[in-house]
């Protein structure tokens, strides 16, 4: 498994495919397929079944998983996107943003 520069929390700014531009925050990221589910992007609609927990039914939109490849990390100082760079910083490893060299 490859290190991932993204983790959950992080705020990200799609940098490619039909959602380019848009921005949210890593709701969760999967390490074996190199994904992440990014709050209010790359909705899709699920068609549900009524059921004791929604005894309604129906579609509900919800977020699908994008490539980490097409995911840049948002700088928390000036909000641009940025990359990623690790320092040691009182003994202990941190990221940094590459713009700013503050820790993520």
């Amino acid at each position: 498994m490859i290190k991932l520069k993204i983790k959950a929390g992080d705020t990200v700014q799609v940098i490619a495919g039909d959602h380019k531009g848009e921005k949210g925050k890593v709701l969760k990221v999967d390490r074996e397929k190199n994904r992440a589910i990014v709050e209010g992007v790359n909705l899709v609609s699920k068609h549900t079944k009524p059921s004791a927990q929604n005894p309604q039914g129906g579609i509900i939109k919800k977020e699908a998983p994008i490539h980490i490849s097409n995911l840049s990390l948002l700088d928390p100082k000036t909000g641009e996107i940025t990359r990623v760079g690790y320092e040691q910083r009182d003994g202990k490893k941190v990221r940094i943003s590459k713009k700013s060299k503050q820790v993520v």
